[in-house]
């Protein structure tokens, strides 16, 4: 048979109306048609026959990435994870390439160093860019990771820890004057959140740049500061971005004008802060940045992995402590019986507030298990930051999961989850003190530092730091929550929690 005789008998088999259409009309119906039908073929491989096909999850997650989208955006990402691990278990399809695991096991899979196997690098989509296009310590390369983390380690030393005490607790007597002077003649009502972030923004500030931001002494945000609170819903928009094709250009038309503008000012002023620290040259402060000045440049960092790395090192080390005490300071005032317990163990302590010191407060078993149960009730950083399987694939917790895909543990997932704890939704820091009621909980499902080469490096001076703060306001101040504070815990979570006010009431402690 002819080619055209065949055609002629495939056009007798179709529909009058596409059988006389012009060319011009299946033309427009093939372009119309063509994403549609490409559209199908994506979601039923998804659903079907992708690798990750077994896992369980909503299926409308297992087809398309919308669902993941949405939470995102909504800033509910944290929360969607946990509830999707409530009904699906302990390994979850999030998206079509994506899986999280609540597992403890998962944070050695995921995030450790194991014989044989290549650290797992960040999903990228997740991690913000910095003020330049320098790749901070968070977005970088294993190799040049190693290369800061040696260049800043000195800074974040058990002998540096013990120098910058003197410099910390400055600024801790600056919140308690501030808070006194507000107190007088009583007690009054104060936005704790915002008073927590003066006091970390001011620590870190001056431990980066040699110089505090003033929050303290102004009592309000410097520019510097409050530009950041304001970026962190952009930031869940660049995530969306990074996903799409072309994304990077879309983010000029998202962005406002206004947020962009500030964005730009603050990196001009990231920038000058970072050279006037290195004009000032070896001070002798015992900040992050001394010996990182002293080293040669092959070893050290330049001008500009300074400044993105300050960024970074001032965001992680401010933001996530003044979170941690926000979110501790309403537990203790909301949940009966913890309040009692800890003025009890701080004021009974110590006979004067200068015996309260970074080693004397380590001693408190139970403020040290309030901390602990802050961090797993309410970790700074929800979600975390997933990794990307590399090569052929991996195993996981036991299942397999092939190259590409992300896989990460959601932080407030794992430690809300019933299966690592008893009564999880539950804010009792006996479980950190060996009650055995709790000898059930797997404890190391808690991690809000991470694990493994790139955990936290500053995770030694925030602990001190928030044991130091939580200890000096308990013994200085008797506090109650404001009646407007009591569902502050209920919030969205773009990267950070975005913190309403935590109004409590404060009262200067009467001694006799």
């Amino acid at each position: 048979m002819s080619l055209s005789s065949s055609l002629g008998s495939i056009r007798s088999m179709l529909p009058a109306a596409i059988a006389n259409a012009s060319p011009a009309v299946i033309l427009a119906a093939g372009f119309t048609l063509a994403p549609l039908c490409s559209f199908l073929i994506y979601v039923i491989y998804n659903l079907y026959f992708h690798p990750l096909a077994s896992f369980p999850g909503p299926r409308l997650n297992a087809s398309t990435p919308f669902p993941l989208y949405r939470a995102i955006l909504c800033g509910n990402l944290p929360m969607y994870t946990e509830r999707l691990h409530a009904r699906y278990g302990e390994a979850v399809r999030i998206a079509p390439g994506e899986v999280t695991f609540i597992n403890p096991d998962a944070w050695k899979d995921v995030y450790a160093i194991r014989p044989g196997k290549a650290q797992k690098p960040k999903d990228q989509r997740h991690v913000s860019v910095g003020p330049n296009h320098i790749p901070s310590i968070l977005r970088t390369d294993d190799q040049t990771h190693a290369r800061y983390r040696r260049s800043l380690s000195h800074g974040f030393s058990e002998s540096s820890l013990q120098k910058q005490e003197v410099i910390v607790k400055g600024y801790i007597d600056m919140l308690i004057q501030r808070l006194q002077e507000l107190c007088k003649p009583g007690s009054t009502v104060v936005d704790m959140t915002n008073w927590y972030n003066y006091t970390t923004f001011d620590i870190i500030g001056d431990l980066a740049f040699g110089e505090s931001f003033g929050c303290l002494e102004n009592s309000k945000y410097h520019f510097w500061v409050s530009v950041i609170f304001s970026h962190f819903r952009t930031a869940a928009w660049a995530n969306i971005m990074r996903r799409v094709p072309f994304g990077q250009y879309l983010m000029k038309w998202i962005v406002p004008t206004k947020v962009q503008a500030e964005k730009t000012a603050q990196n001009k002023m990231t920038h000058e802060k970072v050279r006037a620290r290195i004009n000032s040259g070896d001070n002798g402060r015992p900040d992050f940045l001394s010996n990182v000045l002293k080293q040669p440049a092959e070893k050290g960092m330049s001008e500009d992995e300074l400044v993105s790395n300050s960024y970074v090192l001032i965001i992680a080390g401010s933001e996530t402590t003044a979170t941690l005490l926000s979110g501790v300071t309403y537990y203790i005032l909301t949940v009966p019986g913890v309040m009692d317990k800890l003025k009890a163990e701080i004021r009974g302590a110590f006979a004067a507030e200068a015996e309260i010191t970074w080693s004397a407060v380590n001693q408190l078993p139970y403020t040290l298990a309030v901390l602990n149960e802050g961090l797993r009730m309410y970790p700074p950083v929800p979600f975390g930051f997933p990794r990307m399987v590399e090569g052929l694939g991996d195993f996981v917790c036991g299942r397999w999961i092939p190259g590409g895909t992300s896989i990460g543990v959601p932080i407030l997932a794992a430690n809300r989850s019933d299966t690592n704890f008893h009564k999880s939704k539950e804010f009792i820091p006996e479980r950190f003190m060996g009650d055995p009621e709790f000898e059930s909980d797997k404890r190391n499902a808690v991690q809000p530092f991470s694990v493994g080469p790139r955990n936290c490096l500053g995770r030694n001076l925030a602990y001190a730091e928030m044991r130091l703060i939580l200890a000096r306001m308990i013994w200085n101040f008797d506090m109650e929550i404001a009646p407007d504070s009591w569902n502050w815990i209920n919030q969205k979570a773009y990267v950070v929690w975005e913190k309403p006010a935590l109004n409590v009431r404060l009262a200067p402690v009467a001694r006799v």
